[in-house]
């Protein structure tokens, strides 16, 4: 699996905020075509992303684009203009449907063939933020193996459900939990909603712990001050990574090797099932550290 503990999102027409793009030390830089940019600016917004591809990219993170919707009618301009050398994936934006996923898949590989890009190279993130898009939000997630994350959108979901967003979160429990589930059924990485109150780091703190609970591995963010909270609690706690280093070398000594399906370790039964949680956290563990590594040009 990817590593997208922190997702950080730039709007395209912003020059200069795409300029300090290669410095925020995000796992996924997302350059932005869609709420973020007027509608008077798209086409200019077009140009300096496609300009911006491979710079953006240059200290490390992996450059996605997020596109307007089917139903805007711009998500083939936005394709046109920026399927290019340097974009590691595209982020569809209030993605409804399978149908949705299905048609970007069939663009990218015209494009891919088009342009002599690896065809299948390009990933996909679901932005799921309508109930119709939760509702399908298993569906469209399988719809094509480039989808490799979804997003819960809360801000959209909960104004497409004509309630109010508050801190408390109540009214997001059914999608962001109901999303999670679906995206971990799909295989890919569930990402948590944006948190609003980005200088409230100890409530934004909370909340990812919570979404964490939830089954979430990422965060889309909207100010670069978050992402240090993002990297640090969406990666295994070390005194977890400790113990799985010592569950894993008993169960492999004592039970594999002896042909036994269960040891006591510390006065705890330790079965498979426990030595497969283990091999998960230390695998987690190790993807981390291969991406901070490939970040840093191998310096750590």
């Amino acid at each position: 699996m990817a590593v997208m503990r922190s997702v950080q999102y730039v709007p395209g027409n912003n020059e200069k905020m795409v300029a300090k793009a290669p410095g925020i030390p995000a796992d996924i830089i997302t350059l932005d075509l869609e709420d973020s940019v007027p509608p008077a600016e798209k086409a200019r917004a077009r140009e300096v992303v496609a300009a911006n591809l491979i710079d953006a990219g240059s200290g490390g993170a992996e450059v996605y684009v997020r596109i307007n919707n089917w139903e805007t009618e711009m998500t083939n301009d936005d394709l046109e203009a920026i399927v290019l050398p340097g974009l590691a994936g595209v982020t569809l934006a209030k993605c409804g449907h399978p149908e949705n996923v299905k048609r970007l898949d069939w663009k990218l590989e015209e494009l891919e063939q088009r342009r002599g890009l690896p065809v299948g190279a390009i990933k996909v993130s679901l932005l799921l933020e309508t109930a119709k898009g939760i509702i399908f939000a298993y569906d469209s997630c399988v719809a094509s193996p480039r989808v490799v994350s979804a997003i819960f959108g809360a801000v959209d979901f909960t104004k497409d459900m004509r309630v109010k967003l508050t801190s408390e979160g109540e009214e997001q429990k059914y999608g962001r939990r109901h999303m999670a589930v679906a995206a971990r059924a799909a295989g890919v990485i569930a990402i948590d909603a944006p948190f609003v109150a980005y200088q409230d780091m100890e409530a934004f703190a909370a909340n990812v712990r919570d979404g964490r609970q939830m089954g979430y591995e990422g965060r889309m963010i909207i100010h670069p001050s978050q992402v240090e909270v993002c990297n640090r609690l969406y990666s295994p706690d070390p005194a977890d990574v400790d113990w799985a280093v010592g569950v894993v070398k008993a169960f492999e000594e004592e039970a594999i090797a002896k042909g036994t399906a269960a040891i006591s370790l510390n006065g705890k039964m330790v079965d498979t099932p426990v030595y497969l949680n283990a091999k998960a956290i230390l695998a987690a563990q190790q993807e981390i550290e291969a991406k901070d590594s490939e970040a840093t040009g191998g310096a750590a």
